[in-house]
């Protein structure tokens, strides 16, 4: 099938009139089985569009900040609601965890340093010292490592589980279900808005929560070992010598602030990208439900219409991973470079005091590693900026979701009174 078809905006949708203004022409043209013959999806901008008879108009979308205010009004009762004991205590065994990792590593780092001293002077004692020492570290690690993984699941899992009831008995009582209008901006795909965005929702701030904690306190303690290790760097420039405190602190803070720099402004793009790819994905799994729902009852014009409307959600589909794939290239281009250039340059910044003589090769692989601890930490934006834009994504669409069925009065109250929230 050769197609030929503009990108749509999540505000386009289907209509059937062809005098309607506004309308453009979509053809398919007749290379495959279905369709059998060419044909025409007329497309109407949503602001062309008289209202569905008996629908609300949907109001503006709202901004960013109201719609996270919206979202965590509901997650937030996880903490303070009758499971709040049991998320308090796991949300504190979670810190606990992250402490110890952090003290586990601070170890290691010592470790290091101490392993690749006796190297140096080929103190044979001192190295079956270290190695006894790594045993134990390692271990720890370890058992720290799966802890982490249960510990960090087992609160994602009662997250999701209370955030899913949650929206569930939202959406179910008072026959939301029946009567909301499902073309409103908002509420299209409930199945998947509360199955994958839910996920999406309370799974990733679980991890960005633990990976920020973690590089705060990391990039604190290490940046200490930095300033104490690299001191001041001396040299001759421009006819008078030059000192520079601290210079490996100051390094991997200008090279940090760099890299997340280029991050935010090479992915300012992707959260709305990502959202718009979630919608149509959404979409194409209705249309192919409705076209698995076919009845031989229904009419032959109905069935074409259905088969329209799933070539086009696949159509849109395709157009939107596109997107999202251009924007993931640009944004791992950035982490991928500084991936590699971290380590690199924190051994470039160490070489002028190791071949001085002023640092050993012990103290040369802990300040690398430390500077390399350190960049990973200030580059926490670098390493989840896909993940965070995922995850505002899928906040968004549960929060609009959230409000659409918010709208939704008491079957006895007067229609379009906006119904006072009690989730």
């Amino acid at each position: 099938m050769s197609v030929d078809l503009p990108l749509l905006n999540n505000v386009d949708v289907l209509d059937g009139g062809q005098d309607r203004v506004g309308i453009r022409q979509i053809t398919f043209f007749r290379n495959v089985r279905y369709p059998p013959e060419e044909f025409t999806i007329p497309i109407l901008r949503a602001s062309q569009a008289t209202p569905i008879d008996g629908a609300q108009k949907s109001n503006p979308t709202p901004g960013r900040r109201y719609l996270f205010a919206r979202f965590w009004r509901s997650a937030s009762r996880f903490w303070t609601g009758r499971s709040a004991i049991g998320a308090w205590s796991l949300t504190a065994f979670l810190m606990l965890i992250v402490l110890l990792q952090l003290l586990v590593q601070y170890l290691l780092n010592l470790w290091n340093r101490h392993f690749f001293d006796a190297l140096q002077t080929r103190d044979v004692a001192m190295l079956w010292v270290q190695v006894e020492l790594l045993v134990p570290l390692a271990a720890a690690s370890v058992l720290i490592a799966v802890t982490s993984v249960w510990a960090r699941m087992t609160t994602q899992r009662k997250w999701r589980e209370f955030l899913l009831r949650h929206v569930a008995n939202h959406w179910l009582s008072q026959e939301r279900f029946r009567r909301i209008d499902y073309t409103a901006a908002g509420a299209e795909n409930p199945e998947y808005r509360i199955s994958e965005n839910i996920r999406i929702a309370t799974d990733s701030p679980i991890d960005l929560i633990m990976a920020l904690l973690s590089s705060a306190l990391t990039a604190a303690i290490f940046l200490s070992i930095l300033w104490g290790i690299g001191g001041t760097l001396s040299f001759d420039a421009f006819g008078r010598v030059w000192s520079i405190p601290g210079y490996l602190v100051i390094g991997v803070i200008v090279y940090s602030t760099v890299f997340s720099g280029l991050m935010m402004l090479v992915g300012r793009n992707l959260s709305p990208v990502i959202e718009h790819q979630l919608q149509a994905e959404a979409d194409f799994r209705s249309a192919a439900h409705a076209l698995r729902q076919e009845n031989g009852d229904e009419t032959q014009q109905s069935h074409t219409e259905e088969r329209e409307i799933f070539w086009k959600a696949m159509h849109v589909v395709l157009q939107r991973w596109r997107n999202l794939l251009w924007e993931l290239m640009r944004t791992t281009l950035v982490s991928q470079s500084n991936f590699l250039l971290a380590p690199i340059v924190a051994w470039l910044l160490c070489a002028p005091k190791f071949v001085a003589g002023t640092m050993s090769l012990g103290e040369l692989t802990q300040a690398a590693a430390a500077f390399v601890t350190v960049q990973s930490a200030f580059n926490w934006l670098v390493d989840n900026y896909a993940r965070l834009a995922d995850w505002q994504a899928s906040v968004h669409r549960v929060a609009t979701f959230l409000l659409a069925l918010d709208t939704y009065s008491d079957p006895e109250s007067s229609p379009g009174r906006v119904e006072a929230a009690q989730y």
